[in-house]
């Protein structure tokens, strides 16, 4: 099943209160259209909208350290006991290098989170591919929260992305993100070879979240 994975962020429309709400609109489309669905709150939400959705709600943030004197750091177990079900890893604009990606992997790993790790270029996901993630997702960062599509503008990226990460481990779907704004976006990624989508501002940020979602996956039948 194609996944749609929508990103809170900070934005003041999904933030304490609202990211409950907006998570309980994701959570009647999934259960309405029977799509898969998942979410990705402000760590200091998770609590909250893990307790009044059913769908997986994913942490924007980890620290690969253990328990003990990390003041400041997001303990994965914690997120766990939280009601985290997964985690994003090194999105553009929580940039980690190489090596610290494996750390993060690693760690959520060990206690059960699934991980989607974020990379600019095919380059990169066929280096993080090696690592085995749960989910890879391409987004070029100069996309991100625009106007074009990734689909439309850059569909050689996506298709790239998939060969090369298949060609490590043919078992990660591969996720595609920036810009999409449309069903026609969707159809288009998946098209590709894509799994699904990663959206933020097109969801968290429109009058209407739901007629938003469900224009979205006209994208997937």
């Amino acid at each position: 099943m194609s996944l749609i994975l929508v990103n809170f962020k900070t934005y003041k429309q999904a933030t304490g209160e609202r990211a409950v709400e907006l998570a309980k609109i994701c959570e009647k489309v999934a259960k309405e259209e029977d799509v898969e669905i998942f979410v990705a709150v402000q760590n200091a939400d998770i609590f909250h909208v893990s307790q009044e959705v059913s769908i997986p709600v994913f942490a924007e943030h980890v620290d690969p350290v253990t328990y003990g004197a990390h003041t400041g750091k997001d303990l994965p177990e914690s997120l766990v006991e939280n009601g985290a079900s997964g985690v994003i890893i090194n999105h553009s604009e929580d940039q980690l290098e190489l090596r610290y990606i494996e750390n993060d992997i690693k760690r959520v790993r060990s206690v059960g989170l699934l991980s989607v790790v974020c990379a600019p270029t095919a380059e990169s996901c066929e280096a993080i591919a090696a690592f085995a993630p749960d989910y890879i997702a391409v987004e070029p960062p100069e996309l991100i929260g625009g106007d074009a599509s990734v689909s439309k503008s850059r569909p050689e990226l996506i298709s790239d992305t998939v060969k090369r990460v298949h060609a490590v481990d043919s078992s990660i779907p591969v996720l595609c993100g920036a810009g999409i704004k449309d069903h026609e976006d969707v159809r288009i990624a998946l098209k590709l070879g894509s799994e699904g989508v990663l959206v933020a501002s097109g969801i968290t940020k429109a009058e209407d979240p739901e007629a938003a979602l469900k224009e979205l996956i006209k994208g997937l039948r």
